[in-house]
């Protein structure tokens, strides 16, 4: 059955407590868009303080894997290397925050059944600025949006040299954002969502653009809760990073005692 928190208000003391700390698991965190593993410093330490395997990875065609196009199938994979890397027997948890969200409810609907490699091991999945389908035209419409931005060199461009410019690393353009977005036009993530079988707990700020369909997503959950942090916006990890660890350190405690 879902379940629903709401309103939960920073400061962190807000989120009730109390709950039993969680065993080692293996953490797997996923950056948005035009983001990197670097965005994730401040859970990696909090995970890491609380004696869990925290690994942070570069999506395709950003940080360290900058020169790489972005496709989801080299986004699973990195996913696949990341889990393959964990202790043996260690149960992995994904936490994904927007493009990420989306690429970590992927990899764990096609590893959900206990067959497959990873799907047994599955605790369960933090997807943080994901809660609207990318099934439909908004997203076609804002893909069409950043070819035109790309095709008029108005931003970086993908250059794995970008450093030796002189104006620090690159950063990945507005290509690599039709890159990701033609992955997934067309696709439902509803449908990933409903095919996971572990717990997936939905994380949005209240002032983010991609909650709109939160509901939807908490039904289709078969195991969900969803947890709104008000006066916050998309990047809830970086706006408010305290009640996003408070929030995810409740989220492996539910996960582990399952």
């Amino acid at each position: 059955m879902s379940s629903l928190l709401a309103d939960i208000a920073p400061p962190a003391d807000s989120l009730p407590g109390g709950e039993a700390a969680a065993p080692p698991l293996g953490v797997v965190l996923v950056h948005g868009m035009r983001q990197d593993a670097s965005a994730w410093e401040a859970q990696v330490a909090h995970l890491e303080a609380g004696g869990h395997h925290a690994v942070p990875l570069d999506l395709p065609g950003h940080g360290t894997r900058l020169a790489e196009q972005f496709t989801l199938e080299r986004a699973w994979a990195h996913i696949d290397d990341a889990v393959a890397d964990l202790p043996e027997g260690t149960p992995v948890v994904l936490v994904g925050q927007s493009l990420g969200g989306y690429v970590s409810l992927g990899w764990a609907a096609r590893h959900a059944t206990a067959g497959r490699d990873g799907g047994a091991r599955l605790a369960g999945v933090v997807a943080s600025g994901c809660s609207t389908d990318p099934l439909g035209k908004p997203v076609a419409l804002y893909r069409g949006v950043a070819a035109g931005i790309a095709r008029a060199g108005g931003a970086v461009r993908r250059r794995a040299d970008g450093a030796e410019s002189g104006k620090g690393p690159a950063r990945p353009g507005w290509d690599l954002v039709t890159d990701a977005l033609g992955q997934l036009a067309g696709r439902s993530v509803l449908s990933d969502v409903a095919a996971v079988r572990s717990p997936v707990w939905l994380l949005n700020g209240a002032r983010c653009h991609l909650r709109w369909q939160e509901q939807r997503f908490l039904r289709s959950a078969a195991s969900g809760a969803l947890v709104v942090v008000p006066r916050v916006g998309h990047d809830v990890h970086l706006e408010a990073p305290d009640v996003y660890n408070r929030v995810l350190t409740r989220a492996l405690s539910d996960f582990a005692h399952r």
